[in-house]
């Protein structure tokens, strides 16, 4: 599956209280900024991945992460 954002491209983001599978959040996560889609919710704990699975740092290497590590929800570009 190919990158759905490429690197340098502008996004925005909204801070929402609640969070949903599939939707693509702006992660503070070791110091740096990170967006990954949420695969899967359990409670206050989000596994993330990478829409390009083979180019990907996610929840498959760092493994599940808090819901306040999000700092926001990617509104724009739509991303499906």
């Amino acid at each position: 599956m190919l990158p759905t954002l490429v690197t340098g491209q502008l996004v925005i983001g909204r801070v929402v209280e609640e969070l949903s599978q599939g939707d693509v959040v702006i992660v503070h996560h070791n110091g740096m900024e990170k967006i990954k889609r949420i695969e899967k919710c359990q409670g206050d704990l989000l596994y993330l991945l990478g829409d390009s699975p083979a180019e990907s740092t996610d929840s498959r290497s760092f493994g599940w992460v808090k819901a306040d590590m999000v700092v926001a929800k990617v509104v724009w570009p739509k991303l499906v």
